[in-house]
């Protein structure tokens, strides 16, 4: 049988802490999680191993993200305790576990009705109350619940859409992974009320979540 508390401490020693990540509520928040329980019962054997793990449907090209990158992602964010952040494609909904330790509430959208019905289910099976799941488009994120302080992409994109950054109050920080294999860096955004600055952050790949798909462009 699978240790997964001794599981969840050797991935915050050997996969967090080796990364640079730093912030002890990340690190508090990811010991505390079980990851094991956002993963399909086969997976939940390597649920902390560092790779993208499959949640969805065989070819659903959804995943948990790795470990390291997703802490790294959040604590790019700064996320406070008083803020109210979104989450785009939660998935199975581990990264709106994560983020309920961290922040006053979570909204985290997915479009996969199953997956969002899921999700919902197993936060509240672990008692975690701040914390909802809506079913929408990825894209459009949830702007009836904003504006909101931190907005987290559970995922990478190949564009990302203005109407997200449109989401943010004045000082809120939304973090994403853009591009796809080697060339993916995380970067983050800021709002400063009348313009939106970004920056680049660090390497990081993940699996491009869908509607972020760039356009296929015509070639000649």
């Amino acid at each position: 049988m699978t240790d997964f508390e001794q599981s969840r401490r050797r991935m915050v020693d050997n996969q967090l802490r080796t990364n640079d990540v730093t912030d002890h509520r990340i690190l508090d928040a990811m010991e505390d999680v079980p990851r094991e329980r956002f993963l399909p019962a086969s997976k939940r054997a390597i649920a902390y191993i560092d790779e993208d793990l499959p949640v969805g449907p065989d070819g659903s090209g959804r995943y948990l993200m790795k470990p390291h990158v997703f802490a790294k992602l959040v604590q790019l964010a700064e996320v406070r305790p008083d803020d109210v952040v979104l989450v785009i494609g939660t998935g199975s909904g581990y990264s709106a576990a994560v983020l309920s330790k961290l922040a006053a509430s979570v909204v985290a959208v997915e479009e996969d009705g199953e997956l969002a019905s899921a999700a919902g289910e197993t936060l509240v099976e672990l008692g975690i109350e701040n914390a909802a799941v809506v079913e929408g488009v990825l894209a459009a994120g949830y702007a009836s619940e904003g504006p909101y302080d931190v907005i987290v992409v559970d995922g990478a994109v190949d564009q990302l859409p203005e109407g997200l950054l449109n989401q943010l109050k004045t000082g809120g920080r939304l973090v994403v992974i853009e591009g796809r294999g080697g060339a993916a860096t995380a970067r983050l955004y800021r709002s400063s009320g009348d313009a939106i600055s970004s920056r680049f952050a660090f390497n990081a790949s993940a699996a491009v979540l869908p509607g972020f798909e760039k356009a296929p462009e015509f070639v000649f």
